[in-house]
């Protein structure tokens, strides 16, 4: 267990928002799919002393600094190591056949930005590393710019980054690459993109941010393992059962949208088709039909929180 006290401890996003449409009250059961440090589940077991709530997280430095601030709350929070994609396994470890709600905060965590070590962000030289479970066997981001082509580094970096100099970016990558010298830590990345990107005066963010984010979206399959748990949490709910996802940037975004929309039963179908054929099926009831994003106040205490945005949906069907 480190004995640093991560940055934020006290400020998990959109906090009375979520709690809002959670609406949780006495008996009910909760899922939290990523655990993070702690602070949604702590308010949701807060709200009533007969709540419990199931927990996961991938990061077990998260889940040792949860631990002691969930101590309290003694069996009413239970908490598994695992990824929000085995959900369903979790609750049947658990014996759970059915709960009232499942929150998602989809975000890196701020003691996995503010590590010295792990390469998620770039204020430290660190190890490229990015793996939000650090015990996987999966690829780290240094191994995945060291084992792809460069049409593959530079096709992930806009795909996921959305980067309109993917191309130049990637190029530059294998270039160092081929003369012996891969691009293994932060600070090389960091200094190899603002090589790459011309900055307009207008852009407010730090010209490495979306390589960084594409690169950490890949090594951890975030965007591919969406969707499926969207259906999960689904299944699981009771009907009335609540589900809040909190997101962080557009990719992310859009794929909860689109698929909440999708199972409210709106078809994306091209209009001349006879029948549906992507799936749309009326099982829930969306609550946003814009996202809730934070308000002033909050992007002041905690910057970071600046670009979420929460949707909700009720269980009908």
């Amino acid at each position: 267990m480190p004995d640093k006290k991560p940055e934020n401890l006290h400020t998990p996003v959109l906090l009375s928002e979520a709690l809002q449409f959670l609406e949780p009250t006495s008996g009910q059961i909760f899922f939290d799919a990523t655990l993070g440090l702690g602070g949604h589940t702590e308010a949701i077991l807060e709200t009533s002393g007969n709540v419990t709530v199931i927990a996961i997280d991938q990061d077990r430095e998260a889940i040792g600094f949860a631990k002691n601030r969930l101590e309290r709350f003694g069996k009413r929070v239970t908490i598994f190591h695992s990824n929000f994609s085995e959900m369903k396994q979790v609750l049947k470890k658990e014996n759970i056949k059915e709960i009232d709600g499942v929150l998602a905060d989809l975000g890196v965590s701020s003691l996995q930005f503010d590590s010295e070590a792990r390469g998620f962000g770039f204020r430290f030289d660190a190890p490229l590393d990015m793996r939000m479970d650090a015990d996987s066997e999966t690829p780290t981001a240094a191994g995945l710019l060291e084992t792809l082509s460069q049409e593959e580094i530079a096709n992930l970096i806009y795909l996921y980054g959305e980067e309109r100099f993917s191309r130049r970016i990637a190029r530059r990558i294998v270039e160092k690459r081929e003369n012996g010298e891969p691009v293994t830590t932060t600070r090389q990345l960091v200094e190899l993109v603002e090589k790459s990107v011309r900055r307009s005066p207008k852009d407010k963010i730090h010209p490495a941010t979306r390589t960084f984010q594409a690169l950490r979206i890949a090594v951890n399959h975030e965007i591919e393992i969406l969707e499926q748990f969207i259906h999960d949490a689904i299944d699981s709910l009771k009907i009335d059962g609540r589900f809040v996802v909190i997101s962080f940037h557009s990719l992310e975004d859009r794929v909860v949208k689109q698929t909440f929309q999708r199972l409210s039963g709106k078809c994306f179908c091209p209009p001349r088709i006879p029948k549906c054929m992507c799936g749309a099926k009326e099982t829930v009831e969306i609550l946003t039909r814009k996202p809730i994003v934070p308000g002033e106040v909050e992007i002041g205490v905690n910057p970071r929180s600046r670009s979420a945005k929460l949707r909700a949906v009720r269980k009908i069907n």
